[in-house]
C-alpha cells in the first residue's frame, strides 16, 4: 500500500444505510444459458446471500434501500448502454425487471429508487434520500460487482461517503470482471471489501449516533 498514512477506519462510520443493487426477479427465474447480461457462476447463490444483510440491517433499524435498473419499452434511455457485451434488459413492461421482492422480503417501508443508468447516483434523487437519511456509510449488496456496484461505489466515494461492499453478496459479469472490480474499489477506500460475517457482526452492534 503506497499511502502509509491511510487512517483505520471501522466498518461502519456514522449512519449506515444498506444499498440493495440491482437484484432483480430476472436472477431468479431466467435460467437460460445465454443472457442478455452474463453472469458469472454461482451469481444466484451470492444474491441470495444478501437476504442476510437486509435482515440484519432491518433488526438494527439500519434504512434499507432498493436500486432498480428500469428501461423504456422504446428503449430511449439506453444511451450508449448497448455499445459493449449487453443486450436490451431490466425494460418497463418485463415481468423480470421486478425487484425480486419475495427473495429479498422486500417490505413498503424500504426506500425504491429507480435507474436508468449503472450509477444508482446518476439522474435519480438517491442523493436527496440519502441526504434525508443523513448516511455515512454505504453498505452495498448486489450486482454486477463489475459495472452497477462498482459505479455505484465510485460515485459514493466521490461523495464522500464510506463504502463497504460485501463481497460474499455480490457477483460480476465473470469471476475475473468481480475480482478485478473488488481490488480497484479497495484501492480507493482501503477496507472497502468486507465479508458476510464481519459485516452483519458490526450491524448488530451498530448504534445510531445521537441527533442523527
Amino acid at each position: 500500500m503506497a499511502n502509509a498514512n491511510t487512517p483505520k477506519r471501522a466498518l461502519i462510520e456514522g449512519n449506515a444505510v444498506l444499498v440493495v443493487i440491482d437484484i432483480q426477479a430476472s436472477t431468479f427465474i431466467d435460467d437460460s444459458v445465454v443472457r442478455s447480461i452474463d453472469n458469472m457462476a454461482g451469481y444466484k447463490d451470492r444474491m441470495l446471500e444478501a437476504r442476510k444483510a437486509i435482515d440484519a440491517a432491518r433488526a438494527a433499524d439500519i434504512p434499507v434501500v432498493f436500486i432498480q435498473e428500469v428501461h423504456r419499452p422504446d428503449l430511449i434511455d439506453f444511451g450508449r448502454e448497448l455499445d459493449g457485451d449487453e443486450d436490451v434488459h431490466c425494460l418497463e413492461d418485463n415481468p423480470k425487471t421486478a425487484l425480486a421482492v419475495k427473495e429479498m422480503g422486500i417490505l413498503p417501508t424500504d426506500y425504491v429508487v429507480p435507474k436508468r443508468r449503472y450509477s444508482a447516483f446518476f439522474g435519480t434523487d438517491f442523493e436527496i434520500l440519502l441526504k434525508g437519511l443523513k448516511a455515512d456509510t454505504l453498505i452495498m449488496v448486489g450486482g454486477l460487482t463489475d459495472v452497477c456496484v462498482h459505479y455505484t461505489f465510485v460515485d459514493g466515494h466521490q461523495h464522500d461517503y464510506f463504502c463497504r461492499v460485501i463481497e460474499d453478496c455480490v457477483a460480476g459479469s465473470s469471476i475475473e470482471a468481480h475480482a478485478a472490480s473488488l481490488k480497484a474499489m479497495e484501492y480507493l477506500q482501503t477496507g472497502a471489501i468486507r465479508s458476510l460475517e464481519e459485516t452483519v457482526t458490526a450491524i448488530k452492534t451498530y448504534i445510531s449516533p445521537p441527533n442523527s
